[in-house]
C-alpha cells in the first residue's frame, strides 16, 4: 500500500534529519514532520494511495505553507477547505518570534501554495480527481530561518551541510517514487528538478523528468500568469493534454 510506504519513509526521514546542525546565517530550523505530523499523515493517508502518473516535487516548506499545515505547498485555505484536512499542529522546539507556528489559525496566505493548489483545483475541481493520477511532495521538509526572521532556502547551504542533508532527502525521495511508480516526476523550480534528476540517476529509474516554473512571488515570470505558464510547460512535455 503506497500510503503506508509513504508514512514509513517520512518517519525515516524525520529521524535521519534530527542530528543535523546548520551554521549561521541559519539560526532556527523547524521540522514540520515533528510538530505538524498529524496533518502530514492525513495528507498521505487520504491522497497517497494508488499508483500516480505524475509526481510534483517542491524544494522545502514556505513560512505560511507546509510550515503551518504539514502539507507540501500547504496554503491554509487549500488544505483546510479543498483537501478537507484540519488536524492539530504543535510548535517547533525553538521558535523565532517573527515566525510563529499557529497551524490552521495562520492569517497569512502562502502565495506559492495558493497558486499551485488553486490551479489544480480550477483544472480538476475535486481533490480526488487531481490525486487519482497526481501527487505533490517536498524534497526537503526542513524550514530554515535567519536571525532576522528571513527565510533561508536549502539551495544556499554550504557544500558540506548540503551533502549531509541531500543524502537523507535523496533516500526519502527515492522511497516515495518507488512507492508511487510514476511515469513523470516534475520539479517545481530548477532546484527541485536537479534533485529529481540526481535521484533518478542513482535509482536508474525509468520515469521521465521535467520542470515547471516555480510559483513564488519572487519570480517575475510567475507573477505574470503562473498557471498559464505551468500548463504550457506540462502540455509541451506531454504530461497534460491542452
Amino acid at each position: 500500500m503506497p500510503a503506508t510506504a509513504l508514512i514509513s519513509a517520512a518517519k525515516n526521514l524525520r529521524e535521519a534529519l534530527r542530528p543535523l546542525r546548520f551554521a549561521p546565517p541559519v539560526e532556527y530550523v523547524y521540522q514540520p514532520l515533528d510538530y505538524a505530523w498529524a496533518p502530514h499523515v492525513k495528507y498521505l493517508e487520504r491522497f497517497g494511495e494508488g499508483r500516480k502518473r505524475t509526481v510534483f516535487v517542491g524544494m522545502n516548506p514556505g513560512p505560511f505553507g507546509m510550515t503551518q499545515t504539514g502539507v507540501p505547498f500547504g496554503e491554509i485555505a487549500a488544505v483546510r477547505d479543498w483537501m478537507g484536512i484540519n488536524e492539530p499542529v504543535g510548535k517547533p522546539e525553538r521558535e523565532h518570534p517573527k515566525r510563529p507556528v499557529v497551524g490552521f489559525a495562520c492569517p497569512q496566505s502562502e502565495v506559492s501554495g495558493r497558486r499551485l493548489w488553486g490551479h489544480f483545483a480550477n483544472r480538476f475541481e475535486r481533490p480526488e480527481a487531481f490525486f487519482r493520477d497526481h501527487f505533490v511532495a517536498n524534497y526537503c521538509p526542513l524550514v530554515f530561518t535567519e536571525a532576522s526572521g528571513r527565510n533561508f532556502t536549502p539551495d544556499k547551504l554550504p557544500a558540506a551541510e548540503a551533502a549531509a542533508l541531500n543524502q537523507h532527502c535523496d533516500t526519502h525521495l527515492a522511497a516515495v517514487l518507488t512507492a508511487l511508480e510514476p511515469e513523470w516526476v516534475i520539479g517545481v523550480g530548477a532546484f527541485a528538478e536537479g534533485c529529481v534528476n540526481r535521484v533518478k540517476e542513482a535509482m536508474q529509474g525509468g520515469f521521465k523528468t521535467g520542470r515547471v516554473l516555480h510559483p513564488s512571488p519572487a519570480s517575475p515570470a510567475a507573477n505574470r500568469d503562473w498557471a498559464g505558464a505551468a500548463t504550457k510547460q506540462l502540455v509541451k512535455l506531454g504530461v497534460w493534454e491542452s
